[in-house]
């Protein structure tokens, strides 16, 4: 170079270090919304599972905006919503050094799923895990016990939150490969304490669905575990410059890691190590559509403006997810993670008064054709009238055909020996009498 070059921006965001491996694979909500008591009583989360991406066709309502009632193409993640299971309640009190546990009320039935989740090995372990609870909850001493914890609650709660486990029976999803169940503490927001209590106490034992958590042209936060990819170099994990062609012993590195005093490298030079497998949280994600499972609405894809019978699951699939069988939720633009991985939804902790995130939201068409290249169809009958009749069908048919032929060629011949046999009986009777 001819000139010295006295600064340039740093490669790479500081404000996310350490970036290590995340704990463990589920999203967690480290926060919830402030609570206001003016509000009714509600939960402020949920958990889903990715299942794959398409595109959406709407008219923009943004008045002012170049595209203003103009068709606009949009990429959307579909998130799989089973109903989950609430199990418990927690109450929390507020000190100097941070919250504190007051106590669990437990219910008195747990499904196997939410129970595995106690154990390494399932099969190999004793399984008493509740075992004690659900022999003492029908008891005097245990119903003692559990309304003193409630009335604790009551008097020094603050803060109440419901124990509440994803339901993978209900999945029916083979390549989740998942048998425990994914346990999260949910916050309940709005009304007084009691109110809290009350909603928690009516929700014990029973299924919470994603409609009465988030609303459609609502916001919502998503708390992920990125896609991970290993151990990767700096010019991958920071995005650092490549050094000359010529440079010696390699030029995807850093060319001075710092001066020799400090005697150190700083943490703010760009290093080798994890990229991916990290916890993250994006606000704001827009929710353009909210629909039920295929056995109460087969018409999922069906739009105002485009009347084709179709679910939301594309052809085929979504590529190595499958079929969206439950309740589900349609978000703006990408998600965190890969596909299979449950993610939580929580309520929005910033304000909503932007135009962006006010505005209704009316979807025109829903890309259903194929993700594994490039789909040309939306419906299976779509191609098939496009292609006409194959030659699988023609043989299909054809043996069908000659199945029936025979089935009709053997009950004609049974009719027959059985007349045969008849006239057989009649006229030996005749020649008896004679």
């Amino acid at each position: 170079m001819s000139h010295c070059k006295f600064e340039h921006p740093r490669h790479g965001h500081l404000g996310f270090l350490p970036r290590k491996r995340s704990r463990q694979i589920r999203g967690r909500a480290r926060a919830f919304p402030k609570d206001d008591p003016s509000q009714k009583p509600h939960l402020t989360s949920f958990m889903v599972f990715k299942a794959g991406m398409t595109h959406i066709v709407r008219d923009l309502d943004r008045p002012g905006s170049k595209a203003n009632k103009k068709e606009i193409v949009e990429p959307v993640t579909i998130l799989e919503a089973p109903p989950m299971a609430i199990v418990g309640i927690v109450g929390y009190r507020q000190t100097p050094v941070g919250r504190k546990c007051i106590g669990t009320v437990w219910a008195h039935h747990t499904s196997q799923e939410f129970r595995r989740r106690y154990y390494k090995n399932w099969k190999q372990s004793a399984q008493l895990a509740f075992t004690k609870l659900k022999a003492t909850a029908r008891t005097k001493a245990g119903k003692a016990a559990e309304q003193r914890t409630l009335s604790a609650f009551a008097k020094k709660a603050d803060t109440i939150r419901v124990i509440a486990h994803t339901q993978l029976r209900k999945l029916r999803n083979h390549r989740v490969g998942v048998k425990k169940a994914h346990v999260a503490e949910v916050q309940i927001n709005g009304g007084t304490i009691a109110q809290k209590i009350a909603l928690a106490k009516s929700l014990l034992e029973k299924e919470v669905r994603v409609d009465s958590v988030f609303q459609q042209s609502e916001a919502c936060d998503v708390c992920a575990v990125t896609k991970g990819h290993g151990f990767e170099g700096v010019v991958h994990r920071w995005g650092v410059a490549c050094l000359p062609r010529k440079t010696h012993r390699g030029l995807r590195k850093v060319a001075c890691i710092g001066a020799w005093h400090p005697e150190r490298v700083s943490f703010t030079v760009a290093r080798a190590g994890q990229n991916g497998f990290h916890h993250r949280t994006v606000l704001n994600k827009k929710i353009y559509q909210m629909g039920r499972s295929v056995s109460e609405n087969a018409k999922q894809g069906t739009t105002t403006y485009d009347l084709t019978e179709k679910t939301i699951t594309p052809m085929g699939g979504f590529v190595g997810y499958g079929t969206v069988r439950n309740d589900y939720l349609m978000l703006k633009g990408s998600v965190p993670g890969c596909r299979r991985r449950v993610i939580t939804l929580r309520r929005p902790m910033a304000p909503q008064t932007s135009r962006m995130l006010t505005e209704k939201i009316a979807l025109k068409f829903i890309d259903t054709s194929s993700k594994m290249g490039h789909g040309r169809f939306q419906t299976q009958k779509e191609k098939r009238q496009w292609f006409g009749p194959l030659k699988a069908d023609r043989l299909r048919k054809e043996e069908r055909l000659r199945k029936e032929r025979a089935a009709r060629a053997a009950e004609r011949k049974a009719k027959g020996v059985t007349a045969t046999k008849t006239a057989t009986k009649v006229s030996a009777k005749k020649v008896s009498k004679k």
